[in-house]
């Protein structure tokens, strides 16, 4: 496992990790995610010996990072943020540059390094200097670094960045696909991924640990929860039928964007009561033709959460 026991990191008067711990197994993908200076990038390099904690201890396979850095690097690969690279090579020469630091040696290194040409997909640009490459380029070209050796925990900055939305959900793909027998902890600002990908997420600010659960139960947090949503077909059709709508049996609140004719009704805490809210709407509106484009249960929204935990403020 990669176990990370009471981490602190201080610059000078800043302290930029605060305490954090926590577990992971293989199978376990973790979003890590937290507003801009929360700690994240800071984590990551302690966990990956990057950088020496102030206090604390990371092991991963039961290497102690900090008493035996190699060995535990041995088990990890890291992609940090903004995925530097030696521009001046090709995505071939650089790729053998790193099984040449790995220790990749005879038929293992070129079936490794087919298999991650393959995987991200660099075929076409195999030759070609990567200062020349595009961003989504150079990001699988350091992903492609990262899973080379065939690490057991893969540790990703930002590893979306820069990629358009078919290269990410590729990404995702890839992801999903190395954590069935692997640790995978994923730092982003793109709320989207954690639903997307991960099994787990913890969220940080000022270096210290806010919340530590499934996406689901992160989602469970929100307001909008179970909520469920009308689009009518404009503003007159939302106005003639929101009032008997918002009086429905467990309609605890509603809310209106009249720019968009969407009506949002919020279920009460009693048990069943967003059930039964979702299924007496679609009934009314069935039964007294209704003019709308669609209805549907919200999950709940993460950025709302996230605002919430954090002590963000919309705007701010």
């Amino acid at each position: 496992m990669l176990e990370v026991s009471h981490l602190h990191k201080q610059f000078g008067d800043l302290t930029a990790i605060n305490d954090i711990s926590f577990k992971l197994v293989p199978g376990e993908i973790l979003g890590f995610l937290g507003p801009n200076g929360a700690g994240k990038s800071t984590t990551m390099k302690v966990i990956t010996g990057f950088l020496a904690p102030s206090s604390g201890k990371v092991s991963v396979w039961g290497c102690d990072v900090a008493a035996d850095p190699l060995g535990a690097q041995e088990h990890m690969g890291y992609l940090p943020e903004g995925a530097p690279l030696y521009e001046e090579m090709t995505p071939r020469t650089f790729l053998s540059f790193i099984a040449d630091v790995r220790g990749i040696n005879g038929e293992d290194r070129a079936e490794r390094i087919g298999t991650v040409v393959q995987t991200m997909s660099l075929a076409s640009v195999l030759d070609q200097r990567i200062e020349t490459l595009s961003k989504g380029f150079k990001r699988r070209v350091g992903l492609a670094q990262a899973i080379l050796h065939d690490p057991d925990v893969l540790i990703l900055d930002e590893p979306t960045d820069g990629l358009d939305p078919v290269q990410k959900h590729h990404v995702r793909e890839m992801i999903r696909g190395l954590s069935k027998d692997k640790i995978v902890i994923i730092s982003t600002h793109i709320l989207e991924e954690v639903t997307a990908v991960c099994s787990r997420a913890i969220i940080i600010a000022a270096g210290t640990v806010l919340a530590d659960c499934t996406p689901d139960e992160l989602e469970a947090r929100s307001r909008y929860h179970l909520a469920t949503k009308i689009q009518f077909v404009g503003e007159a059709q939302l106005a003639a039928h929101r009032g008997v709508l918002t009086a429905l049996p467990g309609v605890a609140g509603s809310e209106v964007a009249a720019s968009t004719a969407e009506l949002t009704l919020f279920p009460s805490d009693e048990s069943g009561s967003s059930q039964r809210v979702a299924q007496e709407t679609v009934d009314y509106l069935r039964d007294y033709g209704a003019d709308f484009t669609g209805v549907f249960q919200e999950r709940g929204r993460l950025d709302e959460v996230f605002r919430e935990v954090t002590g963000l403020q919309s705007g701010n």
